[in-house]
């Protein structure tokens, strides 16, 4: 007959404190602040795009076509077009797949699976690899969506204003 041992009851060591809570900037902190529509620079592809920026979109999202995945020495890459904002002229970009998401849409209709790149995004004086989820954007009005993951701890948004930062600044770069 195999006796099993028990686990002695387990004992408080150490009670933990809870963290102070942090405090949420505001328009006088030290966060910059933000309007509900922006300019942002989207390197390696040099663009300088209008940008939605939506508190309530966990990912960022970017206008791309015809996106291909592909295989190279064993990783996974995704090949996309962006399109310039002026000249309507296509960009080609391959990179490589960082994961892929499934987007319940708020309308009637299937999942809308996406991949997920990195980009180089400059916004005002933030400047970030940034995870932008590639979809078809064509319907809506801002080719870039600017989420949570790029907004959270670096900016305050203002939705009364917009264009706080100078499509020109960009050209510059």
């Amino acid at each position: 007959v195999c006796v099993i041992p028990e686990c002695p009851e387990p004992s408080v060591v150490e009670p933990v404190a809870p963290e102070p809570a942090e405090q949420v900037p505001t328009s006088n902190g030290s966060l910059p602040v933000i309007g509900a529509l922006e300019w942002a620079s989207v390197k390696p592809s040099g663009l300088v795009l209008e940008a939605r920026i939506d508190t309530g979109a966990e990912t960022s999202s970017i206008h791309a076509e015809d996106s291909q995945g592909v295989e190279k020495d064993g990783k996974r890459y995704v090949r996309f077009k962006l399109q310039h904002p002026d000249t309507k002229e296509n960009i080609e970009l391959e990179r490589r797949v960082k994961r892929r998401i499934i987007v319940k849409q708020s309308t009637e209709g299937p999942p809308d699976r996406r991949y997920v790149v990195s980009l180089l995004v400059t916004l005002g004086d933030v400047r970030t690899w940034l995870e932008l989820s590639l979809t078809d954007r064509e319907n809506f009005e801002y080719p870039l969506l600017l989420g949570r993951n790029l907004l959270m701890d670096e900016f305050v948004v203002d939705v009364s204003k917009h264009h706080t930062v100078s499509r020109r600044r960009y050209e510059e770069d």
